[in-house]
């Protein structure tokens, strides 16, 4: 049984929250997050990232591979400002797009897309149903969804070690914000359930991490 779950703000856009975030050491998260894509995918072209954040994640994908292009979305403001900079420090602006969209309603057509994927955008969203359905209408048939985002604990003591673990040597405010992101993540139960309604089977869904789930599948 896990706590329950305590939502909060869908939008990360305080000039604060970005700059904290991006100082963060999201490296070896992201450095697994590609490795573990790039091993499930052929050869996409053209790659969705939704709540890009910063763009460290298209960042670290088209370092990793010459031809892939990205449209990396996010619907914070102050994220997309600092994600600018860091792509245009990556030499990357010819291959990653920016733009201010919300996952839920999205304005790109069906099928649009090789692949989509997202890194710790669902624990955001109060009804995460509604971005894993429009993340399945923009991806081309055959194309592949890969979705990571945290697990919610089982206790507050269980919640209290994994931001002790892995954030106690950031500052008070990221450790803050990690703490309140565990408690609006959902269980495992309740995101195989999810997926399962999009018509995708319950273990596609699998727990990868002490504090991370991953679905993987073709549409």
């Amino acid at each position: 049984m896990t706590i329950e779950r305590v939502l909060e703000p869908e939008v990360m856009d305080s000039p604060q929250e970005a700059r904290d975030y991006d100082r963060m050491d999201h490296s070896e998260v992201n450095r697994v997050f590609v490795d573990e894509f790039l091993a499930a995918a052929e050869n996409p072209q053209d790659i969705l990232d939704l709540g890009t954040g910063t763009a460290q994640i298209p960042i670290e994908l088209c370092c990793r591979c010459e031809t892939y292009r990205v449209m990396a979305v996010d619907a914070s403001v102050n994220m997309l400002d600092l994600a600018r900079g860091n792509v245009d420090i990556a030499g990357m602006l010819e291959r990653i797009q920016l733009q201010k969209v919300d996952a839920k309603e999205m304005g790109f057509s069906d099928g649009m897309f090789d692949a989509v994927i997202s890194n710790s955008i669902i624990h955001h969203i109060p009804n995460p149903i509604e971005c894993l359905r429009e993340a399945q209408r923009v991806t081309r048939e055959g194309g592949l969804l890969f979705f990571r985002d945290l697990l919610r604990p089982d206790s507050q003591q269980a919640l209290e070690h994994l931001v002790r673990t892995y954030t106690g040597h950031e500052s008070e405010h990221a450790q803050k914000m990690f703490g309140e992101s565990l408690h609006a993540a959902l269980s495992l139960d309740e995101i195989q359930d999810l997926v399962q309604t999009l018509g995708f089977a319950k273990n596609s869904v699998t727990q990868n991490s002490d504090r991370h789930w991953t679905w993987v599948a073709r549409k």
